[in-house]
């Protein structure tokens, strides 16, 4: 009975051990693991073909070169796109106090009326490094589609109308891709915290 129950106590010794193996070796998969707020089920982000402001198609490869922060809107929204966009930009700034390069970009989902020179004329008011990318239809839902963001416009009257679409914030890395999304409620310090730990942890 004194042999089984050695016996015993070793397997047990053995199981924890195992358990504890594979948890830790579960957190060492995830580098960032310490930075992550949220959990995004499934793979998020990836290639995409858009135009830059100078009307030049570009790829993912050719924007994303350092950490990127990406927020998908339209130039003719009246509120809320502007309000992201700016503590976007202002997250980007107290990131560079801090020594960090974030390069902010903006994707245009209205790409009727977005054309190249007002979506670069719009990020460039926004942040003097701000990329802003539009494309044709089917370009712009392709990259929409990658971050499984939603968007669609209201009917026109008169020739104007709203877009209703999805307002998170996404931060992707040149050889990593996407690592986190942020929600809009976030406040420019706390965005720039969080996004520091992803840099520093590259």
């Amino acid at each position: 009975m004194k042999i089984i129950a050695i016996f015993a106590a070793a397997i047990a010794v053995v199981f924890l051990g195992m358990i504890a193996f594979l948890s830790l070796s579960g957190q060492g998969d995830d580098k960032f693991a310490q930075c992550r707020s949220s959990t995004v089920a499934g793979d998020l982000g990836g290639p995409f073909e858009l135009v830059n402001a100078a009307g030049a198609t570009v790829t993912d490869a050719d924007v994303i070169t350092e950490p990127t922060l990406i927020y998908f809107g339209y130039t003719y929204c009246p509120d809320v796109c502007p309000l992201d966009v700016d503590r976007n930009a202002a997250a980007i700034e107290i990131l560079e106090e801090r020594g960090k390069t974030v390069t902010p970009v903006f994707i245009s989902i209205d790409p009727e009326r977005d054309t190249p020179q007002v979506v670069g004329e719009f990020a460039e008011v926004m942040h003097p490094r701000m990329i802003g990318l539009t494309g044709s239809a089917e370009q712009v839902k392709a990259a929409s589609q990658a971050y499984r963001t939603y968007y669609k416009a209201h009917p026109a009257e008169d020739g104007e109308y709203l877009v209703d679409h999805s307002t998170f914030s996404y931060l992707v890395m040149p050889e990593e891709g996407f690592v986190e999304y942020f929600r809009r409620d976030l406040p420019p310090e706390d965005l720039a915290t969080q996004i520091g730990c992803f840099v520093d942890n590259v």
